[in-house]
């Protein structure tokens, strides 16, 4: 993994878990701390399995079973169990880092302040926690572009629909951009983040 504050200055600030999309590790997309409120702490951590040059919260295959985003939210929230001293804690999630920040977030309901989807999608499965999270109706920030065509539009409406059942939700939609954060949406993200994190 990667900090982006020493341990010694992070206690006592909000924590912000980083989780990367298939095929990447835990240095793509870790600049966007350059982006964000200068008292967040990020950690960005690396995914469990090897995939594409790269690692992956699960299989994307023939391969891939539920069990896997099970797997991957456990080892997010062991890690998670042995962090202390932040003021609050949120979760962000690129691609199919997404799923995996949004399962946590249905499993611990009440553990994250706020979560952060970014070109996103989450398991259409039930979770254990989705009835209290509705009762709770936590923040998140759901952003992509319009000119993503990687997550199929199926799984974006279903992700969007229960994104609005569950959550109070900020949907950000931006125009020309493909499976990629922009400029534009790292300045709403840090206005979401000031908001909800902090």
């Amino acid at each position: 993994m990667l900090w982006s504050t020493p341990e010694i200055d992070r206690s006592g600030r909000p924590l912000l878990l980083l989780l990367h999309g298939h095929g990447m590790d835990e240095r793509v997309g870790f600049d966007l701390r350059d982006h964000l409120p200068p008292s967040v702490v990020v950690a960005s951590l690396r995914a469990p399995a090897r995939a594409r040059g790269g690692y992956g919260w699960f299989a994307l295959d023939a391969t891939f079973h539920p069990h896997q985003i099970d797997t991957a939210v456990e080892a997010v929230l062991a890690w998670l169990d042995h962090q202390y001293g932040y003021s609050s804690v949120g979760v962000l999630g690129f691609s199919q880092g997404s799923a995996i920040a949004a399962q946590c977030m249905r499993t611990r309901p009440k553990q994250f302040v706020c979560a952060v989807l970014l070109s996103g999608f989450l398991n259409p499965l039930p979770a254990t926690g989705d009835q209290e999270l509705a009762r709770i109706r936590p923040p998140v920030f759901s952003g992509r572009g319009d000119a993503d065509l990687l997550v199929p539009a199926p799984l974006i409406r279903l992700t969007e629909q229960w994104l609005e059942s569950h959550t109070t939700l900020t949907r950000s939609l931006y125009p020309g951009l493909g499976h990629n954060v922009s400029t534009e949406e790292l300045t709403d993200l840090a206005t979401f983040l000031r908001h909800h994190l902090i």
